[in-house]
């Protein structure tokens, strides 16, 4: 899906103030409040948009222990410890990748005791043949899709004639 300005702008606003609503956005963007929700509801049947949650730090919910870990599995085992990460509560998220490993995975636990028992629960996997686990001492770039998306050229937008960017 192409994005336009307004769709960029749109992102950068609700990720800015995750609990707008939809009437501030369209004072903010200084566009129709139908413009708003109906680009709302184009961007999430396009699967642009996944969801509202809240961002979770998980220092602060006493999981402040990360780890990225590199998994190197059986030839055709992807689905079968693709279900076996998503049973373990302290995988994050996980990747198919390419290059030496074959699923890259972060976890996050309580403790350093804690992280050893969840890469100790992933290599008991008879799938997973070799684990390198690399720990994350402090947050240098958070996630983020924005500079990404203002990134590209954006042209204006087609159907919302009042909207203007400062």
């Amino acid at each position: 899906m192409e994005l336009d300005a307004l769709d960029v702008d749109l992102l950068a606003a609700l990720r800015d103030h995750t609990r707008v609503g939809v009437l501030e956005l369209s004072r903010t963007l200084r566009v129709a409040r139908g413009t708003v929700q109906a680009r709302l509801d184009r961007l999430e049947r396009a699967g642009v948009i996944r969801g509202y949650g809240p961002e979770v730090d998980l220092a602060a919910t006493g999981h402040g222990v990360q780890a990225f870990v590199s998994l190197e599995i059986a030839q055709g085992a992807l689905a079968d410890v693709a279900a076996e990460l998503a049973a373990q509560p302290a995988v994050l998220e996980a990747y198919a990748t390419t290059g030496s490993s074959d699923v890259l995975c972060r976890l996050a636990a309580s403790s350093h005791e804690d992280l050893q028992e969840a890469l100790l629960a992933l290599n008991r996997s008879p799938a997973v043949g070799r684990s390198t686990s690399v720990v994350v001492l402090s947050v240098v770039v958070p996630p983020r899709t924005r500079p990404l998306l203002e990134s590209g050229p954006r042209r204006a937008p087609h159907r919302a004639p009042a909207y203007r960017r400062d």
